[in-house]
């Protein structure tokens, strides 16, 4: 993985508030982890986008091998 060192100006208090609900240790893993939390998120809201998008209709009976009519 490669990294990039940075400087940032952060609220503390936003960060401390981060690394107590998160319980990680150091400032960077919660920032990285913020970071792919808004990723994740952004990838949840296009899949939710996608939603009754495809239309697939199977009979399952026909799928499973089985006659219609069963006793």
């Amino acid at each position: 993985m490669n990294c990039m060192r940075t400087t940032l100006i952060l609220p503390d208090n936003l960060v401390d508030a981060a690394r107590e609900a998160t319980g990680l240790a150091s400032k960077t893993e919660t920032v990285v982890y913020a970071l792919k939390e808004v990723i994740r998120r952004k990838r949840i809201d296009e899949l939710k986008g996608m939603f009754g998008t495809v239309d697939i209709r199977l009979d399952l009976d026909k799928v499973r091998g089985r006659s219609k009519s069963r006793s």
